[in-house]
């Protein structure tokens, strides 16, 4: 009886202090959110091309849409380079590469050229009401994940999805994103055929929850 109940009393000990130390991580994170310059961010290879300014200068980003190049591997770092040089081509704010490393491209009062205008109006994947039109490269911050050249259904890597795991929150932290404002592509555009770029990508975040 009382070696059961000490069982007990140190797995209740433990679980409090893994529910504290989460607490604590995701406050840190919170706090790293918002920044300025180039922060360490815990858990992530940060590549700063465009450093954070000053929170209340960034644009009012309101949505978060994934994305999926065809390029292959170690093409997320000339991407961004591009990306850099010319913010408003078409291409996004954020890049991730196969290997978890992410290239933030774009000073984030700039607005890159991404998504095709929020056209589906189908509810095939979600309720396409509230983003029908609306929800646009403008007001949405891009994320893309290099890699799934030659097969355009290959999915992220381990890496990637590792670092998406931190990087979502991070987004969702600084801007005021909620969960349910991360879109795949396909999800709000009439995208290609062949696969649905971002699905497994957003729906692992909406999973994740706060």
């Amino acid at each position: 009886m009382g070696s059961s109940f000490m069982k007990l009393r140190l797995l209740a000990i433990a679980l409090v202090a893994i529910a504290a130390s989460a607490s604590a991580r995701a406050s840190d994170l919170a706090t790293i959110a918002r920044a300025s310059g180039t922060p360490d961010i815990p858990g992530l290879k940060m590549v700063w091309l465009a450093p954070w300014g000053d929170l209340a200068n960034a644009h009012p980003w309101r949505n978060i849409i994934v994305h999926q190049t065809e390029g292959p591997a170690g093409s997320a770092r000339g991407g961004a380079l591009l990306q850099n040089k010319n913010p408003t081509r078409r291409g996004v704010m954020v890049w991730v590469e196969t290997d978890g490393t992410v290239y933030w491209a774009v000073a984030e009062n700039l607005i890159p050229t991404h998504g095709d205008g929020a056209n589906r109006n189908d509810n095939k994947y979600i309720d396409n009401k509230p983003t029908y039109r609306q929800v646009v490269g403008n007001n949405s911050v891009g994320v893309e994940f290099a890699g799934n050249y030659p097969d355009v259904t290959r999915g992220p890597t381990e890496a990637q999805i590792a670092a998406w795991k931190i990087l979502v929150k991070v987004l969702r932290a600084r801007y005021g994103i909620p969960l349910e404002r991360v879109y795949a592509h396909n999800w709000i555009d009439y995208k290609d055929a062949r696969y649905c770029e971002g699905c497994a990508l957003a729906t692992m975040a909406r999973e994740w929850g706060e």
